[in-house]
C-alpha cells in the first residue's frame, strides 16, 4: 500500500509539474492559464492528449514538436520529474496529514517561483496571496486560532531581516540589489518554517547562488548582469522543508 501511495504522488507530481511550467510563464505574463490551450511556440500547433503526456510524451516524440519538428526544452520534462519525486517525498515524510497539504501547497508554490523568477525576474504577488491564505487556513484548521499570534512573528521576523539586506544591499551597490517579491516570499517562508529556519534559507540561499554568479562571470563578459534570488530562495527552503532540519541540527552542525 505504502509503494502504491508512492507512486500515485508522483504521477500527480507528473501532472502538475506539467501545469505548473505553464502557470510559472503565463502568470508573469498576466495571460489566461487556460486559453490559449498548450501548443507549440514555434509553429503554434494545438497540442492533442497524447502530447500532453508528462515526461513520456517527450520520449515518444524524440524531443521534437510533431508538426514542425522543433526541439522541445529538456527543462519540461526534467521539472515534471523532479516535481513528482517531491510529491512523493512529501508523502513519504509527512503521511497522510493537513501538514502534508501544506507541505504539498508550499512547494507548489515554490516549484512556480522557480520558473517564473528564472524567466522574467518576477514573483506574482497573486501566486504569494493565494498560497499565503490556503496554508494559514490550513493552519487553523491544525492549531485552531491561537496560532495566528506565533504564525504573525514568525513571518515578520525574517520579511523585515531580508529587508534590511536589501536596504544594506540597495546603498552598496547605488541601484535596486534586491526584488520586492523575494522580501514578501519570506512571510510564507516564516509561515511554514518558522523564523529560525527562514533566516537560515537566506543564507543557504546565498551559497547556492554563490557558484552560479562565479560561472556567469566567467561566460560573461559584462559583470553587470542581475541574478534572479527567488529560485535560490526557493529551492534552499525545499532542501530545509524535505529534511525537516531543526536550528538545533543547524547549530550542533556549526559547532555551538
Amino acid at each position: 500500500m505504502e509503494l502504491y501511495y508512492l507512486i500515485v504522488f508522483f504521477i500527480f507530481g507528473l501532472i502538475f509539474g506539467s501545469f505548473y511550467n505553464v502557470v510559472g510563464y503565463r502568470l508573469p505574463n498576466n495571460m489566461s492559464l487556460i486559453n490559449p490551450s498548450s501548443h507549440c511556440p514555434k509553429c503554434n500547433h494545438k497540442l492533442g492528449p497524447f502530447e500532453l503526456i508528462p515526461v513520456f510524451s517527450y520520449l515518444l516524440q524524440g524531443g521534437k514538436c510533431k508538426n514542425c519538428k522543433a526541439k522541445i526544452a529538456i527543462f519540461y520534462p526534467i521539472f515534471e520529474l523532479f516535481t513528482g519525486i517531491v510529491f512523493a517525498l512529501i508523502y513519504k515524510i509527512f503521511g497522510i496529514s493537513v501538514e502534508m497539504f501544506i507541505a504539498l501547497v508550499f512547494a507548489s508554490m515554490l516549484l512556480i517561483i522557480m520558473i517564473s523568477d528564472f524567466l522574467y525576474m518576477i514573483i506574482p504577488d497573486e501566486l504569494l496571496i493565494f498560497c499565503g491564505l490556503l496554508i494559514l487556513i490550513l493552519k487553523i484548521i491544525v492549531g485552531g486560532i491561537d496560532i495566528l499570534l506565533p504564525t504573525f512573528m514568525n513571518m515578520i521576523i525574517p520579511f523585515i531581516a531580508l529587508l534590511f539586506i536589501k536596504l544594506l544591499g540597495d546603498k552598496a551597490f547605488k541601484r535596486e540589489s534586491m526584488g520586492g517579491g523575494d522580501i514578501k516570499l519570506m512571510l510564507i517562508f516564516g509561515m511554514v518554517l518558522g523564523w529560525q529556519i527562514s533566516l537560515f534559507t537566506i543564507v543557504l540561499a546565498a551559497f547556492i547562488a554563490l557558484p552560479v554568479t562565479l560561472i556567469l562571470d566567467k561566460i560573461k563578459s559584462n559583470n553587470n548582469h542581475e541574478l534572479p534570488f527567488g529560485p535560490y530562495l526557493s529551492l534552499a527552503a525545499l532542501i530545509c522543508l524535505l529534511t525537516r532540519v531543526d536550528i538545533m541540527t543547524i547549530l550542533h552542525f556549526l559547532g555551538f
